[in-house]
């Protein structure tokens, strides 16, 4: 939708990073949204008005799911400290996210805005509530994620 409304004129590569926060604030600003670059309800209302475009819903991520907005954190294999293997024994990738279990068990699937599908398949000592963390590709990817609120759909 950013690049449909000519915020967004790199491409997209599925990745939120600072190219998309920046086109989203922009974007922001201009159609009088509070600008805190995260696309919450009011955002993609006003990003599905301005690109023609519809707002995705249960069809595309699947039936029954809800939706739960975390804090989000991103993380790699090759953190110190980590040993490259998740909780449920899985060798850390792109796609795998730590999680609360209390919140959302180990196993479940997931669609998380601005990340794609993942499944929760680690846990973190900090990853407390309303607490995700993704696991990125890169070291750098992880560091331009930073800290930023995410749509958590459970699948």
């Amino acid at each position: 939708m950013l690049m449909d409304t000519g915020y967004l004129s790199n491409g997209a590569d599925g990745v939120f990073g600072s190219g998309t926060a920046g086109a989203v604030k922009r974007f922001q600003a201009d159609h009088g949204l509070d600008v805190d670059g995260v696309v919450g309800p009011q955002t993609m209302a006003a990003l599905s008005e301005a690109s023609g475009r519809p707002i995705p819903d249960e069809a595309d991520y699947g039936s029954g799911q809800r939706s739960i907005v975390m804090d989000a954190t991103a993380y790699t294999a090759e953190d110190p400290g980590n040993s490259g293997y998740t909780a449920s024994g899985q060798r850390l990738q792109r796609g795998m996210v730590s999680v609360d279990p209390s919140v959302i068990p180990l196993g479940t699937r997931l669609y998380i805005e601005g990340y794609g599908y993942a499944v929760a398949e680690d846990t973190g000592g900090s990853i407390v509530g309303n607490r995700i963390d993704l696991a990125m590709d890169s070291t750098n990817e992880a560091l331009n994620f930073g800290r930023r609120s995410v749509v958590v759909y459970v699948l």
